[in-house]
């Protein structure tokens, strides 16, 4: 189906190298998937998918076909004929994703040793910018003057280490500086599962094994052409793999048979730690080390423990009842025995590597004694092992190490079950890892000894490093509940014991806050030891105490932070404090806590409030001593002192206001969250809840992070990653770790630099104009409009996404109820996705750009472009908004909205839609005239082509997925009134709509 890869533009020629490549292999992939599905269902099946992708033009919109024409062609055809389209369409954009993903890998290895040599290159020839001899103190000054993004260097090469250090030297910035930053880099990334990861853990291991075959392809290629032949038999052996590999992805079935339990989530989650991340972080660490070495070789590079993992998978109870205090503990112990085996493995093969003998090589005495120790305490190892290995050390002490590591998983696995567990709990012997440290430790012995005899291991490095960043937990496990939860449990406790005057919910806040101070500053217990309260409240207390047992078991690291969703004022903090006192994880005797609670913000509302509910909570002694460490400031190992987290959520705001007014709320709570830290001496590390899609916050991460206030950062950041972000960035080692080293760099680069920009206040005012200004529109049409939520309904598939088996958490918060106020932001932008509207993502912008210029065009149109290139926030705003747009397809659009209104709805909902273009084509003008490109994208081509290649192939499945979703609404509707007779099942019309859903998720590379 060749009309699937026409260039988008008539004079697209000439291509890059790397483009030609990918273009080659991606008509290859086209080729041998055509010839999969004419093998299993004839020429008649490919002429039909070749009929359906004639409706769209190689820019990717709609022909001029009438519309009854097309409508009518998809009407016609039988339900197998249109599922089997669903289908073929939704694999050939998985296809397209692995090579697209697989190419992007395999540039970045280019890119990477092409700017090796210029970093030496610009490291031996100076500074190539205009001298700066500038002091410190006036550095962010002079950077005014230069571009934030720094336009003269090649993009690609930007957002590296290589790239980093070199541009840091040129720039003067004092060493001192760059050190004080690199000694308290602390950056997490947290995995989450509520997202609608769409596609089946079985698909990802058949896309991991056609990117395996593609590398043995290009490797084939390479050296045939090396010797001047035109094709050999291992290239021609590839290409019969990746037939056989398409066929049995076509014979597989693409949805879940099943909903996934929590633990499910766990599995899928976890896996790109075992299959990507565990090899991938120790080479992260090194590049850092070797740049900075190059461009800095006295400065101390950081920790290897400077970027970590986190997860809420099995810990994020809000809103998920399946989530309990038992799965939570199940989690633990799965993520330990998967990185226990991990190690396993790397000890193996260390018995492998480590091989010098006593007759060539010394070793110290403490190595010799802990051998020592090691016969008294696994006397079964040494006499299976001890003739062996009797002059190899080496292998005598890994082998030691390795029945450790094997005692420790199969306690651990005895853990996990409950009656085990009350034998095993706190109970350890001599022959097993209490903690990551205790191993840890035994690889440092060996390494020291290596180095002492002149010896090195890159293996043991590696191990050591992934020993530093893992620990025995893999991930640290946040748990997270919304406030009401607490509060309920609260007032039951209080009703129960009789001791307050009123109910908790009618006390003020100003009462709430004494009483809950005064409870705890107390050290009787509140809480009865039978617990005879409702099933919700003795869960919340459950889950306060099993967080304390893992902490026991486990250690701190394994769950620190505790996330309270929906914060709304400071007695929300202390009620989840007043009951982790209950459980044991605060003392009020000596004024010590083990649980950070972290506040999470979510609305407009309360991003506004933030500031106050922190400066409110900091004025409280009993709590800033809790931060400090109690009231003798002793730092608990593994706990930090006086950090104080708060999360910012992007999702919620979104669907509140807009995406604008979202963004510049969260911009300006997190510079006022920063000086009220400031004020009381606090560290603030602010969490950002991102999403994956750009409606939830989400977008390209270096560019987010360079937008971020740079004030804010200061080398501490956490950030969620979620749903499909996590298959696009963590799926290839190399692509894994471009992504974590360009997120490191902006880090680095946020926080030494910074901008300055952001504290220009007649900026500042401009953008509280235009987020005003985009706030009202997008609410006037959201919430104001009477008829939008019935529009929503109606011409999205909301209705059956939440039928789609893809996530154990509910779609809405609280069952029953229908309007916006439920709905999670998830399925709410999944929703818009489908049905090509991208609303969330950019309605208002339009009309806020367009009162701005309306004042004065000229000197405010100026302006605006001023901002678009030295601004990083609007620029990142800006470009965002160009990326969704670029998505959008109108036509497509208002074809849900013809055929799945209701005759007596049309005429209104036509008027909402005709609305939503208005604001469509303004946006679209606006911004392409404030980037002064031509068509949207055109400043980022790579992302154009890859954005008009779906669009063209998702217009058929579009119109697919409507006429399914007409049918099965129309089942529906026949079934209410007792009229049943249909030719299909429900079941069969579900699943078609379903399939076609999957599809356009996998073509758009997003969904919620």
């Amino acid at each position: 189906m060749s009309s699937l890869l026409r260039p988008s533009v008539p004079d697209a020629s000439i291509f890059s190298t790397s483009e030609l490549l990918l273009r080659h292999r991606l008509k290859l992939v086209e080729d041998l998937w055509e010839s999969v599905l004419r093998s299993e269902y004839g020429q008649e099946a490919v002429d039909l998918l070749k009929k359906l992708h004639s409706i769209c033009s190689p820019e990717g919109q709609v022909t001029e076909i009438p519309a009854s024409a097309i409508a009518q062609t998809i009407e016609q055809l039988e339900l197998n004929e249109a599922i089997l389209a669903s289908r073929a369409f939704a694999l050939y954009f998985q296809l397209i994703n692995i090579v697209e993903q697989h190419y992007e890998q395999r540039d970045r290895q280019l890119e990477r040793l092409a700017s090796s040599q210029d970093s030496i290159d610009l490291s031996q020839h100076g500074s190539q910018l205009d001298n700066i001899n500038t002091p410190p103190a006036a550095l962010g000054v002079n950077l005014l003057e230069k571009s934030f993004f720094n336009e003269n260097a090649s993009l690609p090469k930007a957002g590296t280490f290589q790239w980093l250090f070199p541009y840091l030297k040129q720039l003067n910035v004092p060493p001192q500086l760059i050190q004080r930053l690199l000694d308290q880099l602390d950056i997490r990334l947290v995995f989450t599962a509520h997202p609608t990861e769409i596609v089946r853990h079985t698909i990802r291991k058949k896309q991991r094994r056609i990117a395996r075959i593609l590398r043995q392809l290009d490797r084939a290629e390479e050296a045939f052409r090396a010797i001047g032949l035109s094709t050999s038999w291992e290239a021609e052996e590839a290409k019969a793999q990746l037939t056989e590999e398409i066929r049995l992805w076509w014979r597989t079935d693409e949805l879940r048979q099943f909903k996934p339990t929590v633990l499910d989530e766990v599995d899928y989650a976890l896996h790109y730690f075992e299959e990507v991340l565990f090899e991938v972080i120790p080479q992260l660490s090194v590049r850092l080390k070797q740049a900075l070495k190059s461009a800095f070789p006295r400065l101390t590079p950081p920790a290897n423990n400077f970027c970590r993992f986190g997860s809420w998978v099995g810990g994020d109870r809000d809103g998920n009842p399946l989530v309990t205090p038992e799965v939570s503990w199940k989690t633990a112990c799965y993520q330990r025995n998967l990185v226990i085996e991990k190690y396993l493995q790397s000890v193996r093969e260390l018995i492998a590597v480590l091989s010098p003998s006593l007759h060539w090589s010394n070793v110290s005495q403490d190595l010799l004694d802990s051998l020592e120790r090691d016969k008294m305490q696994l006397p079964e190892i040494y006499e299976h092992l001890a003739i062996r290995f009797r002059q190899e050390p080496y292998r005598l002490k890994l082998s030691y190490i390795q029945k450790r590591l094997e005692n420790t998983r199969d306690r651990n696995k005895r853990l996990a079950i409950p009656e085990e567990r009350k034998i095993l709990f706190q109970r350890f012997h001599d022959n097993v890892y209490r903690c990551g440290d205790d191993f840890l430790a035994e690889l440092r012995l060996i390494q020291r000894n290596l180095a002492e005899t002149s010896l090195s291991c890159q293996e043991l490095d590696n191990l050591i490093c992934q020993v530093e960043v893992y620990g025995f937990n893999l991930a640290q496990l946040d748990f997270r509940q919304e406030s009401s939860r607490h509060s309920e449990a609260i007032e039951e406790i209080a009703e129960y014991l009789q001791i307050l005057p009123k109910p908790y919910s009618q006390l003020t806040e100003a009462e709430k806050i004494a009483w809950l101070v005064q409870e705890l500053r107390t050290r009787r217990p509140l809480i009865p030891q039978d617990m005879p309260f409702s099933a919700k409240t003795c869960e919340a207390i459950e889950t306060l105490r099993i967080l304390r047992q893992l902490q026991q078991e486990f250690g701190l690291d394994i769950c620190q932070t505790y996330i309270i969703s929906m914060t709304n004022d400071a007695s929300d903090v202390l009620e989840v404090m007043l009951l982790a006192k209950e459980a044991g994880l605060y003392d009020p005797a000596t004024g010590q806590t083990t649980l950070r609670i972290c506040p999470l913000f979510e609305t407009v509302d309360d991003l506004r409030r933030a500031p106050t509910i922190m400066e409110k909570l900091f004025e409280i002694p009993l709590y800033r001593t809790a931060l400090t460490g109690g009231h003798n400031g002793i730092e608990i190992p593994g706990f930090p002192v006086n950090l104080q987290e708060v999360m910012v959520g992007y999702s919620d705001s979104n669907k509140d206001s807009g995406f604008l007014s979202s963004n510049w709320e969260i911009h300006k709570a997190q510079k006022a969250l920063q000086k009220v830290a400031q004020k009381y001496g606090v560290i603030l590390r602010l969490f950002h809840g991102r999403g994956g899609s750009v409606g939830r916050g989400g977008g390209p991460a270096y560019a987010a992070i360079l937008a971020q206030p740079s004030s804010t950062i200061n080398g501490r950041i956490k950030i969620t990653e979620q749903g499909e972000v996590l298959a696009s960035k963590y799926s290839l080692p190399e692509l894994a770790l471009y992504n974590l080293e360009t997120l490191a760099t902006a880090v680095i680069q946020s926080s030494v630099l910074g901008s300055g920009f952001d504290d220009i206040e007649p900026w500042n005012a401009i953008m509280e104009e235009l987020a005003t200004c985009a706030r009202k529109a997008y609410r006037a049409l959201i919430y104001e409009q009477p008829d939008f939520i019935d529009f929503f309904l109606s011409v999205t598939p909301i209705p059956e996404i939440s039928q789609l088996q893809i996530s154990s958490r509910p779609a809405r918060r609280k069952s029953g109820q229908k309007d916006l106020s439920t709905l999670r932001a998830i399925p709410w932008v999944f929703s818009w996705t489908q049905s090509r509207f991208l609303l969330p993502a950019w309605y208002g912008i339009g009309t806020a750009l367009q009162e701005f210029l309306a004042r004065e065009p000229e000197e405010n149109l100026k302006l605006l472009r001023y901002f678009y290139l030295k601004w990083p926030f609007f620029k990142m705003v800006i470009s965002k908004a160009e990326m969704t747009l670029a998505k959008v397809d109108l036509q497509i659009a208002h074809h849900y909205v013809k055929e799945l209104s209701k005759p007596e709805d049309r005429e209104r909902f036509e008027r909402l839609f005709e609305q939503i273009a208005q604001e469509y084509h303004l946006s679209c003008d606006l911004i392409l005239t404030i980037t002064e490109h031509n068509r949207l994208l055109d400043g980022d081509p790579s992302l154009q082509r890859s954005v008009q290649l779906r669009n063209g192939t998702i217009v058929p499945l579009g119109f697919l997925q409507v006429s399914l979703l007409k049918r099965l609404r129309q089942y529906s509707d026949r079934a209410s009134s007792n009229a049943i007779y249909f030719r299909y099942s429900k079941e069969e019309l579900l699943r078609g709509a379903l399939l076609t859903i999957n599809g356009i998720a996998a073509g758009m590379r997003n969904t919620g």
